[in-house]
């Protein structure tokens, strides 16, 4: 019998501590390339968690500490309707109001969000799509929901003290 692949992991340095996340390739192979594929670019490095909602979620990927938006490839397919759901520690991508509009931005989820999931196929119940979960640092992610927010021009609840993404590299 063939040996299955191993799911990818990814291990994320932040300035608040370090967080291991395994993606779900199988369910997920869309969101989980491009995540690695700008993780390998080194594309995360520098950029902070710009929008913390305590009871809700924690969002990275596309800031730096200026609030300087950086350019992104092509936005993917929505994968929300692959059966993973919105659950506490899972990771999904961000996206714009448009269904497929996904690119670097990311969340992990610090509930069950139940309504992020995917209900149907109409833009308003097609859901965010997870493509993995936090298997260590949760507490991590914790003191990072925990963190002090302001609004920052256009953009709300930003962290007043950067919560900065050092790097996000593939486990071996």
């Amino acid at each position: 019998m063939a040996e299955t692949a191993k799911n990818p992991v990814v291990h994320m340095s932040t300035s608040k501590g370090d967080i291991r996340i395994e993606l779900d390739a199988e369910k997920a192979p869309i969101s989980t390339k491009n995540f690695l594929d700008y993780a390998t670019a080194g594309h995360y490095d520098g950029l902070i968690f710009h929008r913390v909602i305590p009871g809700f979620m924690i969002q990275g990927g596309g800031f730096d500490a200026s609030m300087s938006q950086k350019k992104t490839g092509a936005p993917i397919k929505n994968e929300a309707g692959n059966g993973l759901k919105n659950v506490n520690g899972s990771i999904a991508m961000a996206r714009t109001n448009v269904v497929d509009s996904a690119t670097a931005q990311f969340f992990i989820n610090v509930k069950d969000n139940d309504f992020l999931n995917h209900k149907s196929t109409s833009s308003e119940g097609y859901g965010y799509a997870v493509f993995g979960q936090v298997i260590a640092g949760m507490d991590v992610v914790q003191a990072i929901e925990q963190v002090k927010t302001a609004n920052r021009g256009m953009h709300q609840d930003v962290p007043v003290d950067a919560v900065v993404i050092n790097s996000v590299k593939v486990e071996p």
